[in-house]
């Protein structure tokens, strides 16, 4: 029989969602939610690495695949694939490329293929915002990012987005001159004062949020920088120390057993190695959301977040997106079966 599939670019999905930090936020919120419900397939990400050890990857790249199910009024199949190459900047391409594949549930056929290059950095983004709208303090002044790449600037949009009042963020990055393109950049685009520093200990000491996206094979967060109150997002891999895990009251993150087989965060390792256990982990961050456990309740506890990303939350984006092009008669219809 005949059956055609929708071909979205990322001109369409990102005028009709991913442009919008708001839509990306609501629908991660709605996924972290369902999640935590249980409706929802999400089997472990497939990765296809270069090189020999997780750390290789931050040379030679990888490709993940990383299928799922989301319920509720979602109610969407596909797959998200993505590729890492991080060493394409030499080549003047971006890091990331992804491409997301929509499946129908019921009768498992493929309903649409999309650019999500652009989903995919705002829904992590939109993951950090989520983390600082639950767990930090509410009148959050100062912030410090490191790593001016592309996550940097949505973590920071979406930062400003729960936190409006913020006053003062600083960004740290290896290479001071993109520091620097990053505050001119963010300053005119956000209206807020940024900073770039070449140490993270001042600025670190300062924070009440402290942002790590970075490609760091080894800690360069210290525990006694931390100060009350402090909400640690980690995004990436290495960057705090154990030491600052254990200065947290509350651990929580967006996906455990993510986490566990991913094993390259503190928390997986210290797991790994017997150091912190299933139980020491507060919450998943959709338990806080569906109202299970409180996030912050005072202004003096450490919190410490960290987030695997699931390729879910892109279906959900996508989704929704897909919707709206079905709705408004966007995209490229593409024959599938002839007849």
């Amino acid at each position: 029989m005949k059956h055609d599939i929708l071909f979205m670019n990322d001109a369409v999905v990102n005028s009709l969602v991913a442009n919008d930090m708001g839509l990306v936020m609501e629908d991660v919120e709605k996924c972290l939610s369902i999640f935590d419900k249980g409706d929802v397939i999400n089997p472990t990400k497939c990765v296809m690495r270069w090189g020999k050890t997780p750390e290789d990857e931050n040379v030679y790249g990888r490709i993940n695949a990383m299928p799922g199910y989301v319920g509720g009024d979602v109610n969407m199949a596909g797959i998200k694939w993505i590729g890492s190459g991080p060493q394409n900047y030499k080549k003047g391409l971006p890091r990331a490329s992804v491409t997301v594949i929509l499946n129908d549930p019921d009768t498992k056929l493929p309903l649409a293929v999309s650019d999500a290059t652009t989903v995919s950095a705002k829904r992590t983004g939109a993951a950090g915002g989520l983390a600082i709208k639950y767990l930090a303090r509410k009148d959050v002044k100062t912030v410090l990012i490191c790593g001016a790449g592309a996550q940097g600037r949505t973590q920071l949009e979406a930062a400003l987005l729960v936190r409006p009042g913020i006053e003062q963020v600083y960004i740290y990055d290896l290479f001071l001159d993109r520091a620097q393109a990053f505050a001119d950049e963010m300053s005119a685009k956000f209206g807020v004062k940024v900073t770039a520093t070449e140490t993270v200990e001042p600025a670190a000491r300062e924070a009440d949020v402290i942002i790590t996206v970075t490609l760091a094979n080894e800690p360069f967060v210290e525990a006694e920088w931390l100060k009350k109150g402090c909400l640690m997002v980690q995004m990436a891999d290495y960057e705090v120390t154990y030491d600052c895990v254990r200065k947290a009251s509350k651990i929580v993150c967006d996906t455990w057993d993510g986490i566990k087989h991913r094993m390259i965060s503190p928390i997986a390792l210290m797991y790994s190695q017997g150091l912190l256990k299933d139980e020491d982990i507060y919450s998943e961050l959709g338990g806080i959301i569906n109202g299970k456990k409180p996030g912050r309740e005072n202004d003096d506890e450490i919190i410490y977040f960290n987030a695997v990303g699931m390729g879910i939350e892109d279906l959900c984006v996508v989704a929704h997106a897909y919707k709206l092009a079905v709705e408004q008669n966007k995209g490229v219809q593409v024959n599938y079966w002839e007849k």
